[in-house]
């Protein structure tokens, strides 16, 4: 899928926005989500539902995992016009 070929290539070159509400959603009391683990979860992770159609940019459901095996899962679009993605949300 070239979606996600985008995505990776995005975040490796540091072309990345982190919403407000995927920052809140990393920062619950117990289970803190890193920048970092949160990047190396999407670059290694897989596309697991696929929205295409999704207004103003396509965007998809990523499943990864951290270095110690806990599952991260974010929704991620892209901006093909900016070469931007923008993490939406991530639990």
């Amino acid at each position: 899928m070239k979606i996600v070929e985008d995505i990776k290539s995005s975040l490796s070159k540091k072309r990345y926005n982190i919403t407000l509400h995927a920052r809140y959603e990393m920062s619950p009391k117990e289970d803190d989500i890193s920048e970092k683990e949160l990047i190396e979860s999407i670059l290694n992770g897989e596309i697991i539902e696929d929205y295409p159609n999704d207004k103003p940019f396509p965007s998809c459901l990523i499943f990864g995992k951290k270095e110690e095996g806990r599952s991260i899962h974010a929704v991620c679009a892209y901006s093909k016009d900016d070469n931007i993605t923008i993490i939406i949300t991530t639990y």
